[in-house]
């Protein structure tokens, strides 16, 4: 697995793997996730893949694979039908900075955000989320339209 390093991290210092490039590209092309969840490796100082959810998943499932007291950064696909009864899906990219979770976390992923949202191009709406209700999928619902 190559991970590339650009100038521009040089901000916060954190390297994107490539597979997160890559499959947010799968996510967007051909719909072969309905989420995908990112963590920061603090060791390595890269964000990398956690978490890839199956097209047949449902919002509950992504939320559940959220950690209640650890910072993501996470993106759905979510589908939904317009008041002119078009199907239509929007890519979200959720910011997840739980209440408890450790400030140093909290500050790594807040002064990283900027930088690895512009690596994944064709983001339509962003969240940030400090607890569940912020992101519940009535939220969703509202942000989509």
């Amino acid at each position: 697995m190559c991970v590339c390093i650009l100038q521009a991290n040089a901000a916060s210092g954190m390297a994107i793997d490539d597979d997160c490039k890559l499959k947010f590209l799968e996510l967007k092309a051909k719909r072969t996730y309905r989420y995908i969840i990112y963590k920061i490796d603090e060791k390595s100082k890269h964000v990398v893949v956690e978490k890839l959810g199956e097209p047949t998943l449902s919002y509950d499932d992504f939320t559940a694979g959220l950690p209640s007291n650890e910072c993501r950064y996470a993106i759905y696909d979510f589908d939904f039908v317009t008041e002119e009864n078009c199907q239509k899906s929007k890519i979200f990219f959720i910011a997840w900075s739980p209440d408890i979770a450790r400030v140093r976390s909290k500050m790594l992923y807040a002064s990283s955000k900027e930088r690895f949202k512009r690596e994944l191009d064709g983001i339509q709406v962003e969240l940030q989320a400090t607890d569940p209700t912020e992101m519940g999928l009535d939220v969703i619902r509202g942000r989509a339209n």
